[in-house]
């Protein structure tokens, strides 16, 4: 009869940190402060962060992790005694990178069963993403995803025109993505390590652009007791994108010229001119060729902006990119709100399909976050939508010429639940996955509270 061997164990001489250092998979442990206390060799590799450096931070210092503003995993399994596998998130290695990882988490004991802290485990999906995007024909740069030929032909030239420092004018209807294509060019450009600063144009009162964009001096006016760096200041050596453009007065369309010519702006109350080290990128959801014609647009700034033109198609135009689209801000929501839906039903995806979207990628990711609200669990069903795509009002979608902001979308899902719980704030705050305040708040925004 055969003898069975002995197990073999490790020696009680090999350190924990020797083994910890051994496993491929990153691995970090925190305190109940959130303060990491070891660190693996392998996650100093993924992070980019060595371990002395990392030990003795906070966790959200080092990863700045897509989860780290709400649905911490760590955090989920202190607070509820259980562990977290195989979540998908994203991080920030120290390059600047963003890194697509998954994430298995639990709590950490003593020998007494005590929780001293927490243990998470990650491991790097850069490679297995890529595979993936070659097999489905995606393609993405920074945080753009597309089947598109336009946007995949204006991908393919980003990297040379982000290298060129050239001035940029994106064009396209509201909610296509203007200021996420213009902080991929920052983020492939030699500036990448200076600020990105974003200034809506049409959003800023006429009497209060000027010193917004250029800052002014203490004494330039009776309340202006200290000097303020405008926009333009704040982006030295870096980007300023300048969305909605077309909505500039003439009076500040010709001190954004001297900026482009001379390379130099006048704050309000200064006596000499201030360099301007800063690439401009507009963008506008208006015909700046008709408005020339019209007299309503300077046609020499025209000129000057229109150096590199690039156009994002509306989302009616790319079909292809709705799944994809729907997918993505489904996974990002179920990081952010720690939820495991695992997509939209086919009826759903159908009914997107057929919609027009007349508030194109935006209106389809604030139609997926109103989802989510309703939406425990499994597929995103009909009855999950908003009221305005439910299929008895389809053919009133189409004609939807104004889509709803996200603050429109949240209060008749409010008004929806209380509807369905007679009036009660606590049951319908319960149903709706939010507090009894901010539910409060909501309705007092809508002037319904």
């Amino acid at each position: 009869m055969n003898e069975r061997k002995p197990i073999r164990s490790f020696p009680a001489d090999i350190p924990c940190e020797a083994i910890m250092d051994s496993v491929a998979d990153g691995v970090f442990t925190v305190d109940l402060n959130w303060v990491i206390t070891s660190f693996n060799r392998a996650a100093a590799e993924i992070t980019g962060v060595p371990a002395e450096q990392a030990i003795g931070r906070t966790c959200r210092e080092v990863f700045h992790s897509s989860i780290c503003d709400g649905a911490c995993a760590i955090g989920a399994c202190l607070a509820e005694d259980r562990t977290v596998s195989n979540r998908s998130i994203s991080i920030i290695r120290t390059d600047g990178v963003r890194l697509p990882v998954s994430i298995s988490a639990a709590p950490l004991r003593d020998g007494r069963g005590r929780v001293i802290g927490g243990v998470e485990t990650f491991r790097d999906l850069s490679e297995l993403q890529l595979m993936r995007k070659e097999l489905q024909g995606l393609h993405s740069l920074e945080d753009i995803r597309t089947r598109s030929r336009a946007i995949i032909r204006i991908l393919d030239i980003l990297p040379q025109i982000a290298e060129s420092l050239s001035t940029v004018l994106v064009l396209g209807e509201s909610g296509t993505g203007k200021e996420l294509l213009a902080r991929a060019i920052h983020n492939l450009s030699p500036r990448k390590t200076k600020p990105f600063v974003a200034v809506n144009c049409g959003a800023l009162p006429e009497n209060l652009l000027e010193s917004e964009l250029f800052g002014y001096k203490a004494g330039a006016f009776t309340d202006a007791r200290r000097d303020k760096p405008g926009r333009f200041g704040l982006a030295q050596g870096g980007t300023i994108f300048l969305d909605e453009i077309g909505d500039l007065p003439l009076a500040l369309q010709v001190k954004i010229l001297r900026v482009l010519q001379e390379r130099s702006f006048e704050p309000l109350g200064a006596v000499r001119s201030e360099p301007a080290d800063v690439r401009v990128v507009a963008a506008t959801n208006r015909d700046l060729a008709a408005m020339v014609e019209r007299g309503e647009f300077r046609q020499d700034l025209y000129y000057r902006l229109n150096v590199v033109q690039l156009r994002l198609p509306p989302l009616r135009e790319r079909p292809e990119d709705i799944p994809l689209l729907a997918a993505h801000f489904v996974d990002k929501r179920n990081a952010l709100m720690g939820k495991d839906i695992q997509g939209v039903s086919e009826d759903v995806m159908g009914l997107l399909a057929r919609y027009a979207f007349p508030g194109n990628v935006r209106e389809l990711e604030n139609i997926i976050e109103y989802a989510f609200i309703l939406c425990s669990g499994g597929f995103i069903q009909m009855e999950h939508l908003p009221e305005y795509l439910q299929p008895a009002d389809l053919g009133a979608a189409h004609e939807h010429t104004n889509p709803r902001t996200m603050e429109d979308i949240r209060h008749q899902a409010v008004i929806e639940a209380l509807a369905r719980h007679k009036g009660r704030k606590r049951p319908a705050a319960r149903e709706l996955g939010i507090s009894k305040d901010t539910l409060r708040r909501i309705l007092q925004r809508a002037g319904s509270g």
